[in-house]
């Protein structure tokens, strides 16, 4: 497979900055069905596939939306064209026979895991499958905003009051203004954070 060039680097992650303001352009449907079906591909335990996501547009879904938040990310998540709930589904093991069909006991298998562990494998998978969104959503030519500033409980009884879906962090989505950017923050050294065994 051969290496990324620089300037696709530069997009995806070298020069791509948080939002926190957001220029007024829509983001249509298409876009994000694309984002989805390009951030699905990318590998989760067993091909589980346990993110869900909420894409809030509409005011008055925005308006559900901002009692959860904490105060710093009101204003810049009702101007963002799109908020995404990035959430996982504690039930995702029932969808293994179909995405894991060389597997053909996981489902019972991981439904029958002691609850700390398959909610540690679903957790885990879905915040992988996040960390893809935002990859795909730049390489879409958005920008994203993503927060862990908000009441993961109060969004899980408004969105998902069946209980099956748990929010994970939420990802403001759209074209991003540069004028609100801040300084880029600095980032750890290589032997600040890694080790070579």
């Amino acid at each position: 497979m051969p290496a990324l060039d620089s300037e696709t680097w530069r997009q995806l992650l070298l020069d791509a900055r948080t939002h926190n303001g957001w220029i007024d352009q829509p983001v249509d449907d298409a876009l994000l069905r694309r984002l989805y079906e390009l951030a699905r591909m990318g590998p989760t335990a067993m091909n589980s596939q346990p993110v869900r996501l909420v894409f809030v547009r509409s005011r008055e879904a925005k308006e559900r939306l901002r009692p959860t938040l904490a105060a710093g990310n009101v204003d810049k998540t009702m101007a963002a064209p799109v908020t995404a709930i990035v959430a996982y589904d504690t039930e995702f093991y029932v969808k293994l026979a179909k995405l894991a069909p060389h597997l053909p006991d996981a489902g019972k298998r991981i439904g029958g895991m002691e609850p700390d562990a398959r909610r540690r494998m679903g957790l885990l998978s879905a915040t992988l499958q996040g960390g893809y969104i935002i990859l795909a959503a730049r390489g879409l030519g958005l920008d994203c905003g993503p927060m862990g500033g908000f009441d993961a409980d109060k969004v899980d009884a408004e969105f998902f009051p069946d209980g099956a879906w748990k929010s994970i962090y939420l990802l403001n989505l759209g074209h991003g203004d540069p004028a609100k950017l801040r300084p880029r923050a600095p980032r750890l050294d290589f032997d600040e954070a890694c080790r070579i065994v």
